[in-house]
């Protein structure tokens, strides 16, 4: 008897079950004006756009225009520091903001609604291979490029040192005895018991190089998601979503400004290329903010072109900058000798890391 009263009572609340679920699908496709307010939901977008505006200039010149500043040159302990910390503030940005959303993205439930199929987004993660391939084709970009630099760099430096090496061969044929002669092949270099010096010279260049690439590269991954950020801030009509959104943005803006600055003064870039790079990372946020707030009235953040077009670049983006943050912030800091050699910095950059990634990921409960 009691069996049969559990059973009607469960066939009894199916109906009630299905029309739940049916419901908070839709719910979650409808764009809700529940909340909104498009006064003052502008208002704080142009603080916003202020706001995030200034803090990633801040962040991004205070590297730049540091070097002349002892404690802020890029030969100093602390810069290692703060670079360890903005480098987990970008790995925590494409792991715990940019990803999660990217999976959102291409597994909601408003794609297939309108008649297409849903197993290509359902059933496969799209968002995890297009990060994956994302970060392996950087990594490819990332060899080929610093390949190409060192190329074009010292095939240009070849000649003249050929013409050298053989009018000093000339003038100094018979005044060579007991003098060491040093080929470095590597560079096509030639010195005079200078070995040393070549090998240093060498490996500056390198060096140099190798951070031209790395901060052209991050610049990109960032600019990617920066876009798709101020474009969805800028398109939210509602004042509770937008007023977290100020705080957390401006904070992960100046954090990733740091470190990409950092990255700029290494790379030792002409001062209009500085210039460049610099305002092009300060603007992109607010550009995309200004873009979302003149397409706010007909932007629709639950259609299946919206929702893939975001999935797929911040999929892209999140990819880009968990290679950059691991391999050419982190891996290549930790590894490097000054680093290596001294204790105190080792234990200072490992807990910067985890306070810039701790803080950067707390920040996901808002933003």
């Amino acid at each position: 008897m009691e069996g049969k009263i559990i059973t009607l009572l469960s066939l009894s609340l199916l109906p009630l079950q299905a029309l739940s679920s049916s419901s908070s699908s839709s719910c979650d496709c409808t764009n809700s004006t529940l909340g909104q307010d498009a006064q003052k939901a502008l208002h704080l977008k142009l603080i916003s756009i202020a706001s995030i505006l200034s803090t990633g200039a801040i962040g991004v010149l205070i590297p730049i225009l540091g070097r002349s500043v002892k404690i802020l040159n890029p030969q100093n302990d602390l810069f290692f520091v703060v670079k360890s910390f903005a480098a987990g503030v970008i790995l925590a940005t494409g792991m715990v903001h940019i990803l999660p959303a990217a999976f959102d993205s291409l597994t909601s439930p408003c794609l297939g609604l309108k008649g297409e199929s849903k197993s290509t987004w359902h059933d496969f993660p799209i968002a995890g291979f297009v990060a994956m391939t994302s970060a392996i084709l950087t990594m490819m970009i990332d060899s080929a490029a610093t390949s190409f630099y060192k190329r074009s760099h010292f095939s240009k430096a070849r000649p003249l040192d050929e013409e050298e090496m053989e009018g000093q061969d000339r003038s100094t044929s018979g005044a060579h005895e007991g003098h060491v002669h040093v080929h470095v092949h590597a560079t096509h270099g030639h010195s005079h018991g200078g070995a040393e010096l070549a090998a240093g010279s060498d490996g500056t260049v390198t060096e140099t190089l190798r951070h031209r690439v790395v901060s052209q590269v991050l610049e990109l991954g960032i600019l990617v998601h920066s876009v798709i950020i101020g474009v969805s801030l800028g398109a939210a009509l509602k004042p509770n979503i937008i007023r977290p959104l100020v705080g957390a943005l401006s904070f992960h803006q100046f954090f990733e400004g740091i470190g990409l600055g950092g990255c700029i003064v290494q790379a030792n870039f002409k001062a209009r290329a500085t210039v460049i790079m610099a305002v092009f990372f300060s603007l992109t946020t607010p550009v995309g903010i200004a873009v979302g707030i003149g397409i706010s009235s007909s932007y629709d953040q639950t259609s299946s072109t919206a929702l893939v077009i975001e999935g797929v670049f911040n999929a892209a983006a999140a990819g880009i900058l968990i290679y950059m943050a691991l391999v050419d912030l982190l891996a290549a800091d930790f590894m490097h000798p000054r680093v290596q050699t001294n204790g105190r910095l080792q234990l200072g950059t490992h807990m910067a890391l985890l306070l810039g990634a701790g803080l950067m990921s707390l920040l996901a409960k808002w933003a």
